[in-house]
């Protein structure tokens, strides 16, 4: 027979109350049972139900050390994990350990073939489809390392033999892997072989198509999607026209690309986040701002929203095309994510403004070299500084910039950006500056135009050094520059400034003789 207690001393319900507490999950059938049962209710389950069961009083005080029971065995009682939580937890300490051994074959098929279990018996059913939660989960862990995760399904790849078959989200994934590592004659092998044992599926065409595409054989890629369409039992989904759309976008081809949208749109199928990525993506490469911002505003009009991906497409964009006003705007939306992980948009960022003529774009630039590692030399943003400082007229800085160029051996082969460097020390009236710089050019291979020894015989000649203007002459004969017209009209004013009288007559010599016209004054003098 059982008997029910009620508690009467409240110190002692309030004790035990408290503790229970503790324990939610424990305690719920306790408590009805406890406290919601008056004395006078207190029956017998079975016989006589009419009359209350006779016993011996209870004691005023409630035993502490029955308390002391009831949490001894709550804390006793740990939650246990969820299945499928437990299961990734083994599948990443798995990949932690492949990880380790990512340099020895033999000791990633050891591993493996210890703590590999769990990779051949979870198998679950998503809709119709049968698949391994645990091996693709691994392989989603493993793609940092494609070659890794390449020899994991190799591995359960040859375990079929042993009684556990290949799926084909399996072999849709070592598809996807082997485009990855640029084997695309595996990948097409995988493919045939899925399809041998009667598993071809969209799944197996899209990794396929998707291999095809991410090592630029295009065609291939299209013709596997032609295939797919003469398929009895499959049919392309949204995956596939995404992956057909992205071909045609990194091709430029405009008009495939915006057809394949259209057969979208004519079968019904529901356009993701990817088929407008994708599209808008394309639209960058090809500079087609106006069709770019109508895709975005179409986006964000209907049930697909714009995600990060998306606003990060746009911000280079609106960078390449030079919209700094909506530039500024994305930017600050995302700037939380571009300043830890998209340097190379940072530095689109830097081009527009270095491109524009805004009061302040050297300020906006230089907060944005702030976010970049100071470890990390890429040389053409060094030389998009060098001439945006030549244009701000900034010898100091631009030199520094300069310096680093020379110590990390980049080669500037533009005649304009040339040009532009002379012009700042011509600015400045730095002429010692400019051999210098000259000198070092001519060493590190950059480009040597005329148009660096005429500025440096203009500065000489202007400060009355004719010896070292002469000079100049003979470095031009050094790297085979013929003298023109302008530079006899330089030797002309130079002697003229400085009252040479003879060498003046010679240089009207040797114009005339190369057939150039002869300066006005030289009749009037």
């Amino acid at each position: 027979m059982k008997r029910v207690f009620k508690i009467s001393d409240a110190a002692a319900q309030s004790e035990l109350l408290s503790n229970l507490h503790r324990h939610p999950s424990k305690s719920k059938p306790l408590i009805p049972l406890l406290f919601t049962l008056p004395k006078s209710s207190l029956y017998r389950f079975y016989g006589d139900t009419g009359a209350p069961i006779k016993h011996t009083p209870l004691p005023h005080k409630f035993p502490t050390n029955i308390i002391g029971l009831f949490i001894d065995k709550l804390s006793q009682v740990e939650p246990q994990p969820h299945p499928k939580e437990e299961l990734t937890r083994k599948v990443i300490q798995l990949r932690d350990e492949l990880v380790k051994s990512v340099d020895c074959l033999e000791e990633v098929i050891r591993v493996l073939e210890q703590k590999g279990d769990c990779l051949l018996g979870s198998c679950e059913y998503q809709g119709a489809v049968r698949t391994n939660r645990a091996f693709s989960e691994l392989l989603k862990n493993l793609n940092s390392w494609p070659n890794l995760a390449m020899e994991v399904f190799n591995w359960k790849r040859k375990k079929a033999e042993q009684g556990y078959p290949m799926m084909a989200e399996e072999y849709a994934s070592g598809i996807t892997i082997a485009g990855r590592i640029k084997n695309v004659d595996l990948a097409f092998e995988l493919f045939a072989e899925a399809a041998s044992k009667q598993l071809k599926t969209t799944s197996t065409y899209n990794a396929l198509m998707s291999a095809y595409m991410y090592n630029g054989f295009a065609e291939k890629c299209q013709s596997v999607f032609r295939n797919l369409k003469r398929e009895q039992n499959c049919s392309p989904s949204i995956v596939t026209y995404n992956i057909l759309i992205s071909v045609f976008g990194r091709l430029m081809l405009i008009d495939h690309m915006e057809a394949t949208f259209q057969e979208v749109q004519h079968l019904n199928l529901a356009p993701n986040i990817s088929t407008y990525n994708n599209l808008i993506a394309a639209y960058v490469t090809a500079w087609m701002w106006d069709s770019m911002e109508r895709t975005f505003q179409l986006m964000k009009a209907g049930p697909v929203k714009p995600d990060i991906n998306t606003h990060l497409l746009m911000l280079r964009g609106y960078a390449h095309s030079g919209k700094l006003d909506q530039m500024e705007e994305t930017y600050q939306m995302i700037k939380h994510h571009i300043d830890d992980k998209e340097i190379p948009l940072i530095g689109a960022m830097i081009c527009a403004y270095s491109r524009s003529s805004v009061k302040d774009r050297t300020k906006k630039i230089e907060e944005l070299l702030r976010l970049v590692p100071e470890n990390e030399y890429r040389p053409w943003l060094n030389v998009l500084l060098i001439r945006l400082y030549a244009q701000e007229n900034n010898l100091e800085s631009m030199e520094n910039l300069i310096n680093k160029a020379f110590e990390c051996k980049t080669v500037v082969l533009t005649v304009r950006l040339m040009r532009c460097i002379i012009t700042t020390y011509f600015r400045n009236n730095a002429v010692d500056k400019l051999a210098n710089f000259v000198k070092r050019a001519e060493c590190a291979g950059w480009r040597i135009c005329r148009s660096l020894y005429h500025c440096k015989m203009v500065m000489y000649g202007s400060q009355k050094r004719l010896g070292e203007m002469e000079n100049v002459l003979n470095q031009m004969d050094n790297f085979k520059l013929d003298y023109t017209k302008k530079t006899f009209l330089i030797l002309y004013k130079a002697y003229s400034m400085c009252g040479n009288r003879h060498k003046v007559e010679k240089v009207v010599g040797l114009m005339c003789k190369r057939g150039y016209r002869i300066p006005l004054e030289a009749f009037l003098s």
